[in-house]
């Protein structure tokens, strides 16, 4: 797997799942919203972690600065 995301992206990505996985834990989001927004700040949380994201890759976008 070749990296497709930028600091910038990965960053964006763990503040958007800190703020779905607070809003669930927190009550304020529940049911079915509340375990999607979970899945969604997982994903989100994988992805930046790894700094690889397939969706990236089927559309042809690479956030990644290129190293010469």
């Amino acid at each position: 797997m070749e990296k497709n995301m930028g600091s910038t992206d990965r960053i964006v990505r763990l503040i958007i799942a800190a703020v779905f996985a607070v809003l669930y834990f927190t009550g304020i989001v529940e049911g079915t919203l509340g375990i999607v927004l979970v899945v969604v700040a997982a994903v989100f949380a994988l992805t930046s972690f790894i700094s690889f994201c397939p969706l990236y890759t089927i559309f042809g976008i690479n956030t990644c600065k290129i190293k010469k």
